[in-house]
């Protein structure tokens, strides 16, 4: 399917489109805000520059989109242009790389997925924090 947009067009579109501070994001950190855990956020040192980070604990969390991040995507690849499936096929090698590279530093990694925060937020929050505690307690 050819892309309809001029490259003028698909690059202003594209443009709007946020990297971090997503409302799922945002909505995330600010339920982990308040109840207590501190953390930093989209840390550059990191391979993937996790979304939210616990730097003494060592976790790494992203909060990724299904399209974006190809949630299941063998099962619809068909359905898109091949610069989508080059674009997609290349984000996910990298998130697998840069969770390789995580793990093997000692880093626990969750990557948290936008239909599971929309389906059950309250279950993805009690996955972070039993990460965190975990680490901690070790």
């Amino acid at each position: 399917m050819p892309d309809n947009l001029t490259p003028e067009q698909r690059s202003y579109c594209m443009s709007r489109i946020k990297g971090k501070d997503t409302g799922l994001e945002m909505r995330v950190r600010s339920e982990l805000h308040r109840r207590g855990f501190r953390f930093r956020k989209h840390v550059k040192e990191l391979p993937g520059k996790p979304d939210v980070v616990f730097t003494k604990a060592k976790v790494a969390v992203f909060i990724d989109g299904d399209f974006w991040h190809g949630y299941r995507f063998p099962s619809w690849e068909h359905k898109v242009s091949d610069f989508w499936k080059q674009k997609i096929k290349k984000n996910r090698e990298r998130d697998r790389r840069n969770h390789r590279k995580l793990k093997e530093m000692g880093w626990t990694v969750i990557r948290l997925w936008q239909h599971d925060l929309e389906r059950d937020f309250q279950e993805c929050i009690e996955r972070i924090i039993a990460a965190v505690n975990e680490a901690r307690s070790r």
